[in-house]
């Protein structure tokens, strides 16, 4: 362990930028600035893909993204990364409704697109969420990492740097299962999904912009896999490493193995 973080740390690790913050407050502001930033050079566009991600990882990112005044919302058609199969819209760790509540009953975009996980046609789910995907060519995505090292719900073994479809139904690894319990998603294990729809990797990586927030004392072991590991679907989000437009937002908790990284430690 290094010393406290009092200041923000940088450092780059290929070409994934890091960003090290002293608290997980702190870091999810400057998540939501960079992504305000970036939106606001987009808005002379008509039309803005985004793609939105949930969990405990983007609580912060959200509330500051959403109070920043001058985000050219009217212009942005939003997505979601993954939900489960099964799970209403109304139960309380369904994706859908977390952006509701955290998104878009807080702002007026252009268009939300929601993936339906209570269809009985998930494959059809798939289809149709893939080609309105496509159609937007999102230009921005927010993503988290996975105590696994999964992005979207892409766990090892189901990942594919080189996947033919860009949304996919995969059946979720103990690992994700174990920590949407530990994040009070789900009450026990038992209760949890046992399947998800996910956008994929290449799918992700056609985006030219990825803010990826990353807080937590949870987190601190995958970062420093993330880092150091080899890249490959073992640790998926290993691939970041190559991504042109990539940072990743810590604070000091999930940084906490990572201070041989900047200078001084």
């Amino acid at each position: 362990m290094g010393s406290p973080i009092t200041d923000i740390e940088r450092f780059e690790v290929g070409t994934l930028k890091v960003e090290v913050y002293p608290t997980r407050a702190a870091a999810g502001e400057a998540a939501a600035q960079a992504a305000a930033r970036a939106l606001r050079d987009l808005a002379h566009n008509r039309s803005i893909g985004v793609i939105f991600a949930t969990g405990a990882s983007q609580l912060e990112t959200l509330d500051s993204l959403t109070r920043i005044q001058d985000v050219p919302w009217k212009h942005i058609r939003g997505f979601h990364l993954d939900e489960y199969v099964g799970i209403p819209a109304d139960h309380p760790a369904s994706f859908r409704k977390y952006l509701r509540q955290r998104l878009t009953e807080k702002v007026s975009l252009h268009q939300f697109h929601e993936i339906n996980g209570s269809s009985a046609d998930t494959e059809a789910v798939c289809r149709t969420y893939a080609e309105d995907l496509a159609a937007a060519s999102p230009a921005l995505c927010f993503l988290g990492i996975g105590e696994n090292g999964h992005l979207a719900f892409n766990d090892p073994g189901i990942a594919d740097f080189a996947d033919v479809v860009d949304v996919k139904v995969v059946h979720l690894d103990p690992v994700s299962r174990n920590q949407q319990v530990a994040e009070g998603w789900f009450s026990t294990f038992q209760d949890t999904a046992e399947s998800a729809i996910t956008v994929t990797m290449p799918a992700l990586f056609r985006v030219p912009k990825l803010i990826v927030s990353v807080p937590g004392k949870r987190k601190a072991q995958i970062m420093k896999q993330t880092l150091t590991l080899d890249i490959s679907t073992k640790c998926p989000s290993t691939i970041l490493r190559t991504h042109p437009d990539a940072t990743v937002y810590l604070d000091q908790d999930s940084a906490a193995e990572l201070h041989s990284f900047w200078r001084g430690n």
